[in-house]
């Protein structure tokens, strides 16, 4: 099964330009969003593998969306009695990492991906990463991720 995704941007140009790069690239664009409410809903719904969040959403912000996404995964319930997210969280933003250092760090993002940088293969070095420290796994691109009986967290080659 392939990486589910989430975009959530406030340009509709770069959802639509991100959507055909992505699904070219083997990720299934579950849905798109363009604020916090709306990437709630459909996160809550479609229940995606990974959020791609803009930093910079209009008049609001993708790390306090980050925020609500975290603290969502890990209420019993989710909140407002919806489902879980268990989505990993990655930032984007058409600033360099460096802009935005110390909110990244503090944020309960899985990391930062610059938007001229976005692949499967970035998003897939990210979560790899936070893999590593005990995070769900997934596929990509013919690579399977996750755990394997009687060890923690290893990749491994579909056959």
């Amino acid at each position: 099964m392939p990486l589910r995704c989430l975009l959530v941007d406030d340009n509709d140009a770069f959802l639509e330009t991100a959507r055909t790069l992505l699904e070219r690239q083997g990720v299934q664009v579950a849905g798109v969003a363009s604020n916090i409410a709306g990437a709630l809903r459909q996160a809550r719904a479609l229940r995606p593998d990974v959020v791609l969040v803009d930093i910079g959403l209009g008049e609001e912000s993708g790390f306090e969306l980050a925020r609500l996404l975290a603290a969502d995964g890990q209420d019993g319930q989710g909140m407002q009695g919806g489902q879980r997210v268990h989505a990993d969280v990655i930032l984007i933003s058409a600033q360099a990492e460096r802009d935005y250092t110390d909110l990244i760090a503090e944020s309960p993002a899985a990391g930062f991906l610059h938007k001229p940088e976005l692949s499967a293969q970035r998003i897939s070095q990210i979560l790899n990463r936070q893999l590593r420290v005990g995070q769900p796994g997934f596929q990509l691109a013919g690579i399977a991720i996750g755990r394997l009986s009687g060890r923690r967290d290893q990749a491994y080659a579909r056959s």
